[in-house]
């Protein structure tokens, strides 16, 4: 018997993950006393769009970017707004949705916004800024723009995806099921069943509206409120596809755009989710050899036996469900869930050892408690966000899936042959959108861009959710764009990486200085 399958993130992010921006900062930021700069007016501001950025909406969306967005003090030195766009631009005057965005006002004299996605799909923005604002960017930057973080239709603040209580997701997570046999596979499938008519009564005709395509057209009109003739936009993993998406639906809107961790559009799930699984494995070993070098580490001998030792931990719970300290029973998925939440930042990694010193003597609380992390789920049993269900409502839109069981099962060992510690786990994702009620929108192909700004593109060498080659490939299928690589470990850059990449990244943004192209740091 084994548990759910996880499935793939920033497809951040994978696995019940967060994106760079969502599972990054909940690991390293989210304590962190953050000052904004000038405080905003204590009265609210109404801004409308200049009338030369109205007349190039699309048309018989003229109401959605002239709109008066009242900008109110909140969060302690923010200032928030709801934004109106139609829950279905092929009906725009029909029903529409609000989408809640926070505002980080500049510290200097501005030039414009910068508008912030970390990734997902179903990370939010505005937390994003709310918490990074003061340490993820630099005074050059702070100075130069007002920071704008969303939550994207389907997220969080924004008509979010709705589908189960915290007690029901606390039992979903905990179930098992033998996916070698035909009642294992007959089973989860009936359980997705059920969780989409949860999401489908609970969350209404939206449910079928928020795709990426949608919420790139969210992003013009977002652009058009806070009046910026083009956009300024920084998207991390998810994010990327969002804004290279953005960039092929309104080229000539393009100005300043940073996508960092990109992910391949041309590339279907099966290929994403591939990628993944080899590059986790990749950066299970960085881990131990990282371990295995400083003192103290409990993962003896050389990298393949420390490898092997977390393979024994994993078989261990896949035989028999651990209970944790506080009662709960950590199974296989919960465990590798724990397991992979810090590869996302190497400066996790000291917790990931703590815990598996823990789980090597028997104890998988620890492990429980990345697990939570990243599933957003706090220690008082309560859920901080709908991460989980927007990212699965948003891929099922996106990506066509292999649902048939031979298939998934042919696929199940090409997974366990490329990654042997975690591919099983990433398989059977074409389980989780048979039975949803909206067909997925999106075939995948190479994105097309025909603007003249270029775009700056960004990866990491030790990147596991989104694979380094991941980002060369966008930024070969963008053509007017530049690469930079980061050699480092972990999930995107911007924001933790050297001087080499945080200097130019910023010159770029401030002063429109592109990076040459092919730049290593």
């Amino acid at each position: 018997m084994t548990a759910r399958p996880l499935p793939a993130r920033s497809r951040s992010l994978v696995i019940g993950l967060r994106a760079a921006g969502a599972l990054v900062l909940a690991m390293t930021l989210a304590s962190c006393s953050l000052l904004v700069g000038d405080k905003p007016d204590e009265a609210p501001t109404t801004a409308k769009a200049d009338p030369s950025i109205v007349a190039s909406a699309p048309a018989g969306l003229d109401s959605f970017y002239s709109q008066e967005v009242v900008w109110e003090p909140c969060e302690n030195g923010f200032q928030c707004a709801k934004v109106t766009v139609p829950m279905d631009y092929a009906n725009p005057d029909g029903d529409t949705i609000q989408l809640a965005a926070l505002r980080a006002p500049s510290t200097g004299k501005k030039s414009g916004s910068l508008l912030v996605n970390p990734g997902g799909p179903g990370g939010s923005g505005y937390d994003f800024v709310r918490d990074a604002a003061g340490t993820h960017f630099s005074q050059s930057v702070r100075a130069t723009y007002d920071l704008v973080g969303f939550d994207p239709r389907g997220v969080k603040r924004s008509a979010p995806v709705t589908c189960m209580t915290d007690a029901e997701r606390d039992a979903a997570r905990a179930k098992v099921y033998d996916y070698g046999t035909d009642t294992g596979i007959a089973a989860v499938l009936a359980d997705n069943k059920a969780i989409a008519e949860q999401c489908a009564a609970q969350t209404g005709p939206l449910l079928g509206h928020i795709d990426t395509v949608s919420a790139a057209k969210d992003l013009d009109i977002l652009r058009a409120v806070v009046n910026d003739s083009k956009i300024n936009y920084l998207g991390y993993s998810y994010g990327t596809f969002l804004g290279s998406t953005y960039a092929s639906l309104f080229p000539d809107n393009v100005g300043r755009m940073v996508l960092d961790g990109a992910l391949d559009p041309s590339i279907s799930s099966e290929e994403l989710t591939m990628g993944q699984a080899v590059a986790f494995e990749k950066a299970i070993r960085a881990y131990v050899a990282s371990c295995q070098q400083g003192a103290g580490c409990p993962l003896t001998g050389n990298v393949d036996s420390g490898v092997q030792q977390i393979r024994d931990l994993i078989a261990a719970v896949q035989n028999r469900a651990w209970q944790a300290k506080d009662g709960r029973m950590v199974n296989a998925t919960m465990f590798v869930s724990g397991l992979i939440t810090p590869l996302y930042n190497d400066q996790s990694w000291p917790a990931l050892t703590q815990a598996l010193e823990s789980a090597l003597k028997g104890d998988a609380s620890l492990m429980l408690r990345l697990a939570d992390l990243g599933a957003d789920r706090g220690t008082d049993g309560k859920y901080t966000s709908n991460s989980t269900f927007a990212f699965s409502a948003i891929n099922c839109l996106d990506y066509p899936m292999v649902s048939d069981t031979a298939a998934m099962r042919a696929e199940e060992q090409r997974l366990r042959q490329a990654s042997p510690t975690l591919g099983y786990f990433f398989a059977y994702g074409g389980t989780n959108c048979v039975d949803w009620p909206y067909d997925s929108v999106r075939t995948p192909a190479p994105v097309e861009y025909t603007g003249d700004a270029p775009i700056v593109v960004i990866g990491t060498t030790g990147d596991p959710a989104t694979p380094v080659e991941w980002s060369a490939s966008l930024r070969k299928q963008l053509g007017n764009a530049s690469l930079m690589t980061w050699q480092g470990e972990g999930h995107t850059a911007y924001g933790r990486a050297n001087s080499c990449l945080e200097d130019a990244v910023d010159s770029y943004l401030v002063d429109g200085k592109v990076p040459a192209d092919n730049t290593v740091c």
